[in-house]
């Protein structure tokens, strides 16, 4: 089942990175800040009746055993919630989501795993074809900006600081999802369950003292009713959470560059919702990239 998990993950985390982008307004310098606020107020809600349906006891120390790995993931999407409002989404979300491959070779450096042909060349495809559209995006990029003459809106214009952003994403999430490897498959330090509470808890603790920064110290206004695509990134990205956790403990060396690709599925939301063009070049890397989930696929049945 992980296969199927890891799949859906990665169609949430696409259909909310597009959401994301929406809800980023490149003029509101605390865009980042109402983001957080929504996912984590979700995740709480989300976290609260999960644990109350399922009839789950939560130990509050679970908080803090899971904080390493929390507090990486946080800091990894809080920057780049900040880094979606100064580049394009296509262009953000596969550089950021290389970090599966990061978490792939670390995992392989560290604990012994036996990985079949087909896996290997799954995940080599998926990972190859995450840099090649990231790539094929700066060039297209870049010859855009030689050839117009038109002033380029903030939201896309492409710097050191714009790009750093996703890197940095990439490295941290990296290591959030190598931690979370280790305490959920390589050595079993949490159940799924506690995992999931725990860091859906500590995100909405976030969420509170952003608000509080917000509301009480920059005296800015937040409607929650009123974020909209903020909303439904929140849901789509609780979604993806929910499914994650437990594909993650199932087989993480391999679910982790899976789940990555949900680039590929943000590349092509953005194309028809956010009118961004795709190329020849780049279709042809999202044929493959999605041959290469298929194959993990095959090879979760062989």
């Amino acid at each position: 089942m992980w296969f199927v998990f890891a799949l859906i993950t990665a169609l949430a985390w696409g259909g909310a990175d597009l959401f994301y982008k929406k809800g980023s307004d490149p003029d509101d310098r605390f865009s980042h800040i109402k983001i957080v606020i929504m996912v984590g107020l979700i995740m709480g809600i989300h976290a609260t009746a999960y644990m109350l349906i399922k009839g789950i006891t939560f130990d509050p120390t679970d908080l803090l055993r899971y904080l390493p790995v929390s507090a990486l993931y946080i800091l990894s999407m809080t920057i780049g919630y900040i880094g979606l409002r100064y580049i394009e989404l296509s262009i953000a979300s596969p550089v950021q989501n290389s970090s599966g491959a990061v978490t792939a070779i670390l995992l392989f450096i560290f604990f012994t795993h036996e990985l079949g042909v087909v896996e290997i060349l799954g995940i080599s495809i998926i990972t190859l074809g995450v840099i090649g559209i990231a790539i094929s995006e700066k060039i297209a990029e870049q010859q855009a900006l030689r050839l117009s003459s038109t002033l380029i809106n903030k939201k896309y214009q492409i710097g050191f600081m714009a790009i750093m952003f996703p890197l940095l994403y990439c490295l941290i999430d990296g290591l959030g999802t190598f931690a979370d490897a280790i305490y959920l498959d390589e050595l079993s330090l949490i159940t799924e369950d506690s995992a999931l509470l725990a860091y859906e808890f500590t995100f909405f603790i976030c969420a509170v003292v952003s608000f509080t920064y917000l509301k009480f110290v920059k005296k800015q206004t937040f409607n929650v009713f009123k974020e909209r695509n903020k909303g439904f990134a929140a849901i789509l990205e609780t979604t993806g959470q929910f499914f994650y956790v437990f594909a993650m403990a199932s087989n993480a060396i391999i679910a982790a560059p899976l789940i990555a690709s949900y680039s590929i599925f943000s590349v092509l939301l953005s194309r028809i919702f956010l009118k961004e063009k795709l190329s020849k070049v780049q279709y042809t890397i999202v044929v493959v990239v999605i041959l290469g989930i298929a194959l993990l696929g095959i090879a979760d049945e062989l």
